[in-house]
């Protein structure tokens, strides 16, 4: 089954290195160019809207309505100059995200997951990075949150096919994120109560330097 699954990766998107992971470093600037140039940026939805506290419905239909959608979001993800952007953020109920987020090491990481699963690590691996996380939509709010610097998420491309990703430092947190986005959960539903209150003050505070749709 494994050895299959190594198989499946090479009929992808993106080629895969020999562990199977997809390799995302490569072309960055001219495959997030080409998605965002077909897209038409939305505002982001924020913190209090159904869309983002429930968990989104698994794409199962990989045409054309569904390519315009990734593109929208890459060009939504440009206009609010994030590194992440999942699909529930347009207010759109369906599992994906896209992404254009460096690692610890400045590698420019670019792709796109469909119906995301984080792999759960053995705690020898489990390295805590307490860092700052914000969220576009929770703009401009920040605060510390302990996640593994290291994760691995598997789901499928934009096609459909099986894929395998994985990151360190920064990009470990967007996968972790994103992830959690798809889910229902935002970063603040992981903070304290105290910490949390603090993040909805910075938030009511501060403008949003990118379109957003105001909860009613």
């Amino acid at each position: 089954m494994a050895q299959q699954d190594t198989d499946q990766q090479h009929v992808g998107v993106l080629p895969v290195d020999d562990e199977g992971y997809v390799i995302d470093t490569e072309d960055c600037e001219e495959r997030e160019a080409a998605w965002r140039e077909r897209g038409t940026s939305r505002p982001i939805t924020v913190v209090g809207n159904p869309v983002l506290h429930k968990e989104c419905a698994d794409v199962t239909d990989f045409g054309e309505e569904f390519q315009q959608l990734v593109a929208d979001m890459f060009a939504s993800q440009r206009t609010a100059e994030g590194v992440g952007l999942a699909a529930n953020q347009i207010g759109v109920d369906r599992k994906v995200f896209v992404y254009d987020c460096p690692d610890d090491e400045g590698v420019r990481h670019v792709g796109v997951v469909c119906n995301p699963k984080l792999v759960e690590l053995p705690a020898e691996r489990r390295r805590l990075d307490d860092s700052n996380e914000g969220c576009l939509s929770v703009p401009t709010a920040y605060a510390p949150l302990a996640r593994p610097d290291y994760a691995e998420v598997t789901g499928q491309d934009e096609k459909g096919n099986p894929i395998k990703v994985r990151g360190t430092g920064y990009f470990a947190r967007c996968l972790q994120h994103e992830t959690d986005h798809l889910y229902g959960y935002l970063y603040i539903d992981r903070l304290s109560k105290r910490e949390r209150k603090d993040a909805l003050r910075q938030m009511a505070e501060n403008e949003p330097r990118y379109p957003v749709v105001p909860n009613d």
